[in-house]
């Protein structure tokens, strides 16, 4: 029976496995990574699905911010992703109610509005992702702007306006 824990309660170990199977050994290059370094993920806002004793997927949320040239702080987001499923078991519905349990969790705990790096026509058909304010936004690698996500939660808007996407603290 699959349930969904905090993922401060897998060992780091496990889920660093898990990524690598997920997405390479050589993800760490990637923006999304690059964005978030430095910051710990948010507890509040990060999932593990387990199966008894074993790791079916996670997902993880980071405190980021768009800021200035500057580097001012315009406003704070959080940062969904990765979203890892164990490669056998990709396409089976884990990933989805990953999302969905952060997603709940971000209504009740989020202090910001919800980015991402993905899929707009799976992230915006399930979970209402959309680039439609983030044009203007830039990071600190290469992403296809219409990957550049985000989405409204618990009254936080999408704010719209031109920035550098950073890591923030929490």
């Amino acid at each position: 029976m699959v349930e969904y824990l905090p993922l401060s309660q897998i060992a780091p170990d496990r889920i660093e496995t898990l990524l690598d199977a997920a997405f390479g050994v050589d993800r760490h290059g990637r923006t999304a990574y690059r964005v978030r370094g430095g910051v710990a993920a948010i507890d509040a806002l990060s999932f593990a699905a387990v199966d008894g004793a074993v790791l079916l997927g996670t997902v993880q949320s980071w405190p980021v911010a768009l800021a200035d040239d500057a580097g001012r702080i315009i406003a704070p987001l959080i940062m969904v992703g990765p979203v890892a499923v164990e490669p056998a078991l990709q396409r089976g519905g884990i990933g989805r109610a990953l999302m969905r349990t952060q997603i709940a969790a971000a209504e009740q705990h989020a202090d910001a509005a919800l980015m991402m790096i993905g899929d707009p026509e799976y992230y915006g058909r399930f979970f209402d992702f959309t680039a439609d304010a983030t044009g203007a936004w830039q990071l600190p690698g290469p992403v296809e702007p219409r990957r550049l996500l985000a989405r409204p939660v618990a009254g936080h808007a999408v704010p719209a306006q031109a920035g550098h996407v950073i890591a923030r603290s929490a």
